[in-house]
This record gives structure tokens, C-alpha cells and sequence, in this order.
């Protein structure tokens, strides 16, 4: 080690007993900044200099070291760290009528933090002609813009408290990963990145092919993933573990998916679906350095369908557009003449060919439902690609919901998470209403645009079986089929959704601007279709609450929370609406709709959450009963 040069000029003899350290030093070292030995009555500075040694000053009392604090705070037990918690939401969070003192400065102080680190955006929601914000690169939801902001307090006589409402960032996102980067930066040793038995990867396998999930998500090829696990345990070398990462991230990849969407038999325990979701993100870095796989394009799939799956859409939309550049290198975006289908028989390039083509479908089901979601552009480009379906397809997809299909009769031809077809209109709907060009439209060039996807989403409804075929609007008083399952359900929320981003559209025309009462017939039936399609989606999920899994929370979340900020803006809009006091009664069951779709027990971090979505729909219904009440007074006086 270097000696500093203090411990040089010392004149101390190393052979003496060793010195006491020194509390303090005397008035006149401290001032010169040297080593005190605080002899008393003088110290050896002061005696060779013949000068007073005094202890006058004063003396600061030192701050507490932080890691000291922190190791504290790390001791509380899990108890005491809820009560600190519930203390920080119940002041940020509690509905308070009480007028506020502040001064009515710039709006832009009443934004917390985490809504201005979203502002980097890729559309904005327009409602009734204001602009209410941005569509968030992170979710689609707006936080609403410094504009509607104040339409919002004009409407509601109340200030929006915005520190309340985004506390923890975007109540429909979920959190879970605050701390991952201390986990991350543990994997590094070889041996938390060991593989796990390899007889417990195939019974997860065997299990995937046994179930429907294998159609409708078809990640992984038997067949093919034999070859990933022979090259992934092929190295018996524990150090080696940053050889063939594409195949070890797609185990890792592949048990996360299996884990967080329960496919699992009864006698395997759950895994470690977090845990496996790190290891694979940890090996990314060394997959992007490998040649380009299949293996890699599935990693990337599968890590975009556990991302989504955990509510955390951020990263599903950045391994989204990882699969699209797997796709295009593998050319998986172009149609393979292989034939109708494959069987176990045919030779492993076939086979690959094939399974390449049905992740790109997996890939552009995906992509395009992000895209709508949060108003980002489209990774994989219609213009590019040949959207030929899959032989028999449509057969296929209606016979999984004929009822009198024997249900373990699964068949033979990928179904995917939605219809192809409506993903292909949800693909039009962004690029003539959402994109860049798109808003540079007149009214007459977006009002056509609405009207010819409105007849394509149309087209594509009639033509589904009359028993899984959705309503263009959905009542309580409507029959529900008995039999439905989690892919009947699925497919209406997004056909509403679908109906809602086509018809709030109009919300972009210029008719708006001008006097409520000249606003074009067409534009007014336009957004109350997309408030209708809102409601329709609430309706809809109360009354097939009972088919949801328990781990689709944060897939469903998205549906009722974009819905119910839709009704709040009708009601704003129009609060002396015949419907606008059903409306408010639906926001006000908002909070105890949602605690209702988690159907399974809930982690610790879970139910913070929750109750931070619970505030925020609690504070709509609060807001639009507040806008309801100051029209009523207006009128009357």
C-alpha cells in the first residue's frame, strides 16, 4: 500500500507501545491541520513553538454515518415497514375535501415526478376535440396533459391532485421489479446461472404440449427444443457457463413462461418465475453477441409474453421489437411454401421452417396489440411481410369453440392468443389513425378512415360463430354463455377496445373547436360509440368475472382501467347526461370491480399496489360526481 504523507513524517518510533487515538486535537494543530497528540498541559507542537495549547472551540456534533441508518432501517420487520408504508399512502392517498392553501401557481408543480418521466411519448389522446395527453410509451393510459389538467378543474371546480393519483408511478403498471438490479448484479457468479435438472425442463415440456397453451402460444417445438437442451447440457463444464447463452436463456425463458401463466401438472411444485426471468435477462447480453437463432427469437417471445403477463409493458414492448429484428434476419416474415402442415416425420429444416413461420404470427399478434395499447409505432411493418394465414386456420379457429368438439381434441394448426385477422386490423387502425401521417389528416380524410375500419371490424364480427360472436354493446341483461372460456372472453375485450381507439379518433376533428351545439352529427355518434364500447367492456367483465385465471390480472387490468378513464371524460363532457349519474355509479364500484379480478393470494407488494389502483379509480368516481354536482348548481342558478 502507498504511505500518505502524514504517516512519513512521523516521529514516532515504531518499536514503542502503540499510541491511544486522539479524540481531539488542540486549537492550534487543528487550525494547521496537523496530528495532535494532546499531551497536556501542551501538546508537542505547541511546546517546541512555545505557544498556549488551548481547547476552546467549539466542537460539531457528527451526523450518524448512512449505512448505519440503513442497516437499521433493514433490521424492521415486516410489520413495522407495512405501518411505515400505509402511513406514506394514507397522507398521499386519502380523499381530502378540505380547500387547498396553495397558491395558484404554475400547474406544472402539481405533476409529481413520476408523471413528467413519462413524457417522452408516442400520440396523444384527444377527447371531444381537448387534448388530454399523452399516450404514455409505457401503458397507452394518458396522464392527463397541463390542458387537461385545467378542462378537468373547470369541470370539477376541484384541483387534481396529480401527487395522489400517480404516487407510485402508473397505478396499472406493475411494480414488481424496483429492486431487481441487486438480483441482477448477484447473477454474475457461474453458479446462480447453473442450469436446472435437466428431467425437470422435459416434465415442464411434457406438460406444455398436453395443454392448449401449446396452440395458442407455440413458443417452442418438441422436436426442436430436444436440440436446445443437447446443446444448453451439453457442457459439462460448470465455467462454461457463457456458451451457447441462446440456448440457456431459452430454458431460463421458457420455465419464467411456463411459471407465470400456471402451466404446470399437479405435481410439480411452482417455480421461481422471477428468478428464471433474471437469469435469462442476464444472459441477453452474451445472446446478442451469439449468431442469430431460433433459439434467441424464442428466448425474445417468450420474455415479451412473461413481461406482459407481469404487468410490466415497458419491457414486453422492448423484447417486442427485439422479435421483430430475430424475424426479419430469420426471414420468418416471409411464407415458406412448405405445405399445409408438418408431422413429426418431415426432415428438421421443415420443421424449422415452419415453426419460424408460427412465431412470427405469435410475434405480430403481440406486436400489434402493444401498439394499439400504447400508442407506439408498430415493429413489424405490414408493408414487409406476407400476411398469407395459415392453411386452415379459420376451420380451425372456430372449431376450438364449437361445443360439441370433444375438448381435449385440440387441433393440429396454431391458434394464437388473438384472431389473426383482427390483429391485422387493429395493424390499419394505428397506421390511418394514430401514426404520424395520420394526424396530419383533415376531418373529412379521418372521418373516412374511421368509417371504413368501423366496416372492417364489422365484417370481421358477423363473421364469427354466433356463439362467440361479440355485441356491439353489452348489458347485464344479456345471457352468458356457460361454457365460455378465457379465449371467448379475451376476444371481446379487445373487440371493444378495438371499437373504442377506432371512434375516439374523432375526437381529433377540427368540428370540436366551435360551439358544442355545431359539432357534426357524425363526430358526436362517433365518441359516443367509443364511451358505449367503455361501458360495455365493465358490463362485460362483471359478468364473466368467474372465468378469468388467476394470473391474468395485469393482461385484464389494462381493459376496465382505459374504460373507466373514458366514462370519467364522457361524464366531464356531459354531466347532465341522462346516463352520466349510472355512469358515476359505475366509477364508484371501480374500486371494489378490481380488487375482484385478483383471484388468487396476493404477494405483499401486490397489495400495496392494489390499494394504490383502488385510490385512483376511488378519485375518478369523486372527480365525476364532483362535475355532476357543479352542472346542477350552474343550472339552477
Amino acid at each position: 500500500m502507498y504511505t500518505t504523507p502524514q504517516s512519513s513524517r512521523s516521529d514516532e518510533s515504531t518499536d514503542g507501545p502503540p499510541r491511544k487515538r486522539t479524540a481531539r486535537a488542540c486549537d492550534s494543530c487543528y487550525r494547521r491541520k496537523i496530528k495532535c497528540d494532546a499531551e497536556r498541559p501542551q501538546c508537542n507542537w505547541c511546546k517546541h513553538h512555545n505557544i498556549p495549547c488551548t481547547f476552546e472551540r467549539a466542537i460539531r456534533v457528527r451526523r450518524k454515518r448512512k449505512y448505519v441508518t440503513e442497516r437499521q432501517s433493514t433490521s424492521l420487520s415486516l410489520a413495522e415497514r407495512m405501518d411505515k408504508i400505509e402511513i406514506i399512502l394514507t397522507e398521499k392517498l386519502s380523499n381530502t375535501d378540505k380547500p387547498e392553501s396553495r397558491p395558484a401557481t404554475d400547474i406544472r408543480q402539481h405533476v409529481t415526478p413520476a408523471a413528467q418521466s413519462l413524457a417522452v411519448c408516442f400520440g396523444k389522446l384527444h377527447f371531444a376535440g381537448r387534448n388530454l395527453g399523452d399516450i404514455s410509451s409505457y401503458n397507452g393510459i394518458p396522464f392527463f396533459s397541463l390542458e387537461g389538467q385545467k378542462w378537468v378543474r373547470a369541470r370539477t371546480g376541484q384541483r387534481v391532485d396529480f401527487d395522489k393519483l400517480c404516487t407510485l408511478g402508473p397505478p396499472w403498471q406493475n411494480q414488481r421489479n424496483l429492486g431487481s438490479d441487486a438480483v441482477l448484479m448477484n447473477l454474475q457468479s457461474s453458479s446462480s446461472l447453473e442450469l436446472p435438472d435437466r428431467k425437470t425442463v422435459e416434465e415442464y415440456v411434457d406438460v406444455y404440449n398436453s395443454t392448449i397453451f401449446r396452440l395458442v402460444f407455440p413458443v417452442v417445438n418438441t422436436t426442436l427444443f430436444t436440440e436446445t437442451l443437447n446443446t444448453a447440457y451439453g457442457h459439462g463444464h460448470a465455467n462454461q457457463y457463457y456458451q451457447s447463452a441462446s440456448a440457456k436463456a431459452c430454458i431460463y425463458s421458457f420455465l419464467a413462461f411456463c411459471s407465470v401463466l400456471n402451466i404446470r401438472g399437479p405435481a410439480y411444485p411452482a417455480v421461481d418465475s422471477e428468478g428464471f426471468a433474471l437469469k435469462a435477462q442476464c444472459l441477453l447480453p452474451q445472446l446478442l453477441r451469439e449468431p442469430v437463432s431460433s433459439d434467441g427469437l424464442q428466448t425474445a417471445v417468450m420474455m415479451a409474453i412473461y413481461e406482459l403477463a407481469s404487468g410490466n409493458t415497458p419491457t414486453a414492448a422492448s423484447m417486442s421489437s427485439l422479435t421483430a429484428r430475430f424475424i426479419f434476419m430469420l426471414g420468418a416474415h416471409r411464407n415458406p411454401s412448405i405445405g399445409d402442415s408438418i408431422s413429426p416425420s418431415d426432415d428438421l429444416r421443415s420443421l424449422a421452417t415452419y415453426h419460424l413461420r408460427n412465431l412470427f404470427w405469435l410475434c405480430y399478434s403481440i406486436d400489434k396489440d402493444i401498439s394499439l395499447r400504447t400508442g407506439q409505432p408498430p415493429c413489424i411493418s405490414d408493408s414487409q411481410c406476407d400476411l398469407t394465414l395459415p392453411a386452415q386456420y379459420v376451420d380451425q379457429f372456430y372449431a376450438r369453440f364449437d361445443p360439441e368438439s370433444p375438448r381435449n381434441n385440440f387441433p393440429e394448426v396454431p391458434l394464437f392468443p388473438l384472431d389473426l385477422r383482427l390483429s391485422m386490423i387493429k395493424s390499419r387502425a394505428y397506421d390511418a389513425l394514430y401514426s404520424v401521417r395520420a394526424l396530419q389528416k383533415t376531418d373529412a380524410e379521418l372521418l373516412r378512415a374511421i368509417r371504413e375500419l368501423d366496416a372492417d371490424l364489422e365484417r370481421w364480427r358477423v363473421s364469427l360463430p354466433p356463439r362467440i360472436r361479440p355485441t356491439v354493446s353489452f348489458s347485464y341483461e344479456m345471457p352468458i354463455d356457460a361454457t365460455m372460456d378465457m379465449g371467448v372472453v379475451m376476444m371481446r375485450l379487445d373487440y371493444h377496445h378495438c371499437l373504442s381507439m377506432i371512434h375516439q379518433a374523432t375526437s381529433r376533428c377540427k368540428a370540436w373547436a366551435g360551439p358544442e351545439d355545431g359539432v357534426l352529427d357524425g363526430v358526436g355518434s362517433s365518441l359516443a360509440l367509443s364511451v358505449e364500447a367503455s361501458r360495455s367492456t365493465i358490463f362485460y367483465l362483471q359478468t364473466a368475472e368467474h372465468v378469468l385465471g388467476d394470473d391474468c390480472f395485469w393482461v385484464v387490468l389494462f381493459y376496465p382501467m382505459s374504460a373507466f378513464l373514458t366514462i370519467f371524460c364522457h361524464v366531464l363532457l356531459h354531466p347532465l347526461h341522462p346516463q352520466a349519474a349510472k355512469d358515476v355509479e359505475l366509477l364508484n364500484k371501480a374500486p371494489v370491480f378490481v380488487r375482484g379480478l385478483f383471484r388468487r393470494q396476493i404477494s405483499v407488494k401486490e397489495l400495496i399496489h392494489l390499494k394504490v389502483i383502488t385510490e385512483f379509480v376511488a378519485e375518478l368516481g369523486r372527480l365525476a360526481k364532483c362535475a355532476i354536482e357543479k352542472a346542477c348548481s350552474e343550472r339552477s342558478a
